[in-house]
């Protein structure tokens, strides 16, 4: 990440940066009572194979009907019959879950602790418990509502990123586990741009998710506010010209989730989550920079070659033909 910074000019350290946060989503499904129940099965059928362990019944056809029955929840005609096969699939897999520890010695169990303690979260958890799991082999996913009309909650982990304000470099990016309140992250964010600048920002610009502190020894946290009414003409012009400046970050997260694999991370883990979100902004980093390469070379070629495109060059901005190549 810090190569990718040091490659711009050294000016982008005295700007401005915005900082907003979004949700890298874990590669899961979504997670239901039944289809989670159901993956415990399996999972307790592996390990008992694995171990040569004799169940007392494996359900092998018996659970994949009972979760396609619980599957019709929303239809009217079928709620109950789902709401039914829901709860056997649960006795079912507690059932299983007991007879597998039983059987099992402190030699089998070792190497499998963690995987049948989040079993028997997931199998004994209720819709309103705090620190649920939400996937049996990412179990540190969290569920994020962050107010989207078309998708009230996603599953995965809280991303933090921040940059420049006109430049548009991203000079920092952390995966936050835990799910924190915007305006807590802060300080690990201006940690991290210390380390990869060498520099703490004056001004730091967010959105109104950020309501709190405003000020981080010599950084200032601006967040959209009613002016006061001391404040000039020319302040106030400043002041939106910052905000509207701000909301650049909204399609500099979108490039970063579509263009650069932000939006759904396969990685393992937290690690993986910080490794993705340290990637995906370093590239994105990098192309800007061969970008900028790439217009100063057609900029030159067009003052020194100005009939070598034929006349069709002066259709063509440079800026159009530096993006087609790369």
């Amino acid at each position: 990440m810090k190569l990718s910074v040091d490659l711009f000019h050294p000016k982008i350290k005295e700007e401005e940066v915005v900082v907003d946060t979004t949700v890298q989503e874990k590669n899961i499904t979504f997670p239901t009572d039944a289809k989670l129940t159901k993956k415990v099965i399996d999972t307790c059928r592996k390990i008992a194979n694995k171990e040569d362990i004799s169940l007392r019944q494996s359900y092998i056809r018996t659970a994949p009907d009972l979760l396609r029955q619980a599957s019709n929840r929303k239809s009217p005609r079928q709620k109950k019959k789902a709401v039914k096969a829901t709860r056997r699939i649960r006795t079912i897999g507690r059932a299983m879950l007991r007879d597998l520890l039983r059987k099992m010695n402190d030699k089998q169990l070792k190497p499998h602790v963690d995987t049948l303690l989040n079993a028997t979260s997931i199998l004994f958890q209720q819709k309103y418990d705090k620190d649920k799991i939400y996937s049996l082999h990412e179990p540190h996913v969290e569920c994020i509502a962050k107010g989207k009309a078309h998708k009230r909650y996603e599953f995965g982990t809280k991303v933090s990123i921040a940059k420049t304000r006109d430049s548009g470099v991203i000079l920092g990016a952390l995966a936050l586990p835990g799910n924190p309140y915007d305006g807590h992250t802060i300080d690990v964010v201006l940690k991290q741009l210390k380390r990869i600048t060498g520099t703490q920002p004056d001004i730091l610009i967010a959105d109104r998710g950020y309501r709190g502190e405003k000020d981080f020894g010599k950084t200032q946290l601006l967040t959209p506010s009613r002016p006061s009414p001391d404040d000039t003409e020319y302040k106030k012009r400043k002041q939106r010209k910052r905000f509207r400046k701000r909301a650049g970050i909204e399609a500099t997260i979108s490039h970063l989730k579509q263009d650069f694999r932000l939006g759904r991370c396969f990685l393992k883990g937290e690690i993986g989550d910080q490794i993705n979100v340290t990637l995906s902004s370093a590239t994105h980093n990098l192309r800007k920079w061969i970008r900028f390469r790439l217009e100063l070379f057609f900029n030159l070629v067009y003052k020194t070659h100005n009939n070598m495109f034929c006349g069709n060059f002066n259709y063509y901005p440079v800026t159009l033909l530096s993006k087609t190549v790369f």
